[in-house]
């Protein structure tokens, strides 16, 4: 039992513990990953390669920088890696979804492709 009181003192009382901003800004952050892991079931058409691509690079710099300073915040840089990989996932998604739409725009549209499309009549 004194073992995990150690731990949990050190933990409770560790410069980017739970008494600090340090603690509970990455734990909010969270909503952001969380959000992002949510719109994968969102098309990719109605996704915003701004806002994805701005999440993807402010997770990258963030990791770097929690990694850097003293005391490195292991649990700031986790979240934030975590933000990097969801915002160039959905960038590799919303980019696939751009070069099939090219794809499809120079498709020649020949008698076997009109005929294979389904009518909207009633």
């Amino acid at each position: 039992m004194s073992a995990f009181r150690s731990r949990f003192a050190y933990f409770w009382n560790h410069p980017a513990g739970p008494k600090t901003v340090h603690f509970w800004a990455p734990a909010m952050k969270w909503t952001l990953v969380l959000s992002g892991i949510g719109d994968y079931a969102r098309p990719p058409e109605y996704l915003s390669a701004r806002q994805y691509g701005a999440l993807s690079i402010t997770g990258a710099i963030w990791t770097r920088w929690s990694l850097v300073v003293r005391p490195k915040n292991y649990f700031n840089a986790t979240v934030n890696f975590f933000l990097a990989v969801v915002g160039g996932v959905q960038l590799s998604r919303i980019y696939h979804y751009n070069q099939k739409q090219k794809r499809l725009k120079t498709m020649p549209i020949t008698p076997e492709l009109v005929e294979a499309a389904p009518s909207n009549q009633a």
